[in-house]
């Protein structure tokens, strides 16, 4: 539960794990990362923050797979650990604050 929590503290990884539940796999079972996560922050601060510090955080923890030449993520092993929580917070979505993704 530690990690799971931790991997949902930050906007930028809950950005990033709803958009892999939203993700259609028939049409493509990777993301590129930096097209999820959408900021008023500098792209190239957000990129180092993410490429850094987010995507290898969610990739030890299982979360996410993360192919770093081709720079995609895909769901990972652990995956459905935190599946559930994720689809409570999309269906309940309107119920939280605007500010919160």
């Amino acid at each position: 539960m530690d990690d799971i929590f931790d991997a949902l503290s930050s906007p930028y990884r809950r950005q990033l794990l709803l958009s892999l539940l939203r993700h259609n796999p028939q049409d493509d079972d990777d993301r590129d990362p930096l097209n999820v996560v959408s900021e008023d922050i500098e792209p190239e601060v957000l990129e180092l923050d993410i490429v850094h510090n987010h995507l290898p955080k969610l990739e030890e923890m299982g979360f996410i797979e993360w192919d770093r030449e081709a720079n995609k993520i895909s769901k990972g092993p652990n995956w459905g650990d935190i599946a559930p929580l994720l689809v409570l917070i999309e269906n309940h979505r309107d119920e939280f604050p605007d500010d919160w993704p």
